[in-house]
């Protein structure tokens, strides 16, 4: 999914950190989601364009940024005190750049997580929501929920879109977790989907297929924690 609707900015993270960053709105806005990456790829991997090109046409604005790692082009993830600082700094930069539209902050795997827990200790301002594309509540094959525990510190409405077969977030571990968040939180699984909302061809499904179910479900999430 190419980015050539998406506007290039940067992001000051501190007085010695810069970062990468892609604005990509659509007319009227009803939102905007401030779209942080997973570990290994980076704000223009063709799963963040496509979610990013997604909410664009469901009247969602978004701005996807770099870690300060990835932007070095290193492999290894920065230590959560630096990444916390990027996902403020990108949120500061939503509200900069979009003054008055409502924020929605999260990401895909490590960066859903980051940012919870910078919202968990202390909230970020002006966003009404998180939203995980994947939450990775554990490694693969070691089922724990000690991931989560910085959750009961977030008090605003959480988004999980989950897949079904996700080896990160085995469903005996996260349903618990999202029940014992009561209303805070909301879980959307997705059938056959792994942790990349991957889907087996023998399902006669696609991943655009699932990603648009996806993207549906989280644009009627948004709609409702904005109209609050």
């Amino acid at each position: 999914m190419p980015d050539s609707q998406a506007q290039p900015i940067t992001i000051d993270v501190d007085a010695h950190t810069r970062v990468s960053a892609l604005l990509q709105v659509p007319p009227r806005a009803t939102a905007c989601f401030v779209f942080a990456h997973g570990a290994g790829a980076g704000m223009a991997h063709p799963f963040m364009a496509a979610a990013a090109q997604g909410l664009a046409e469901r009247g969602i604005a978004s701005l996807r940024y770099q870690f300060p790692y990835m932007e070095k082009g290193g492999k290894r993830v920065d230590p959560p005190k630096v990444a916390h600082a990027a996902v403020r700094a990108a949120v500061v930069q939503a509200r900069r750049q979009l003054p008055g539209v409502p924020l929605i902050a999260g990401g895909k795997s490590f960066g859903g997580r980051m940012t919870s827990q910078a919202q968990a200790q202390a909230p970020l301002d002006g966003v009404a929501g998180l939203a995980f594309l994947g939450f990775p509540l554990h490694p693969p094959g070691q089922p724990s929920r000690e991931r989560a525990e910085h959750l009961s510190h977030v008090t605003i409405p959480m988004l999980f879109l989950q897949g079904a077969r996700d080896e990160f977030a085995a469903f005996g571990e996260l349903e618990p977790v999202v029940k014992a968040l009561g209303r805070r939180a909301t879980l959307k699984l997705f059938e056959d989907a792994d942790h990349s909302f991957h889907v087996p061809a023998r399902t006669g499904r696609k991943d655009a297929d699932v990603r648009a179910e996806m993207l549906d479900a989280m644009a009627e999430w948004i709609a409702r924690v904005v109209a609050k």
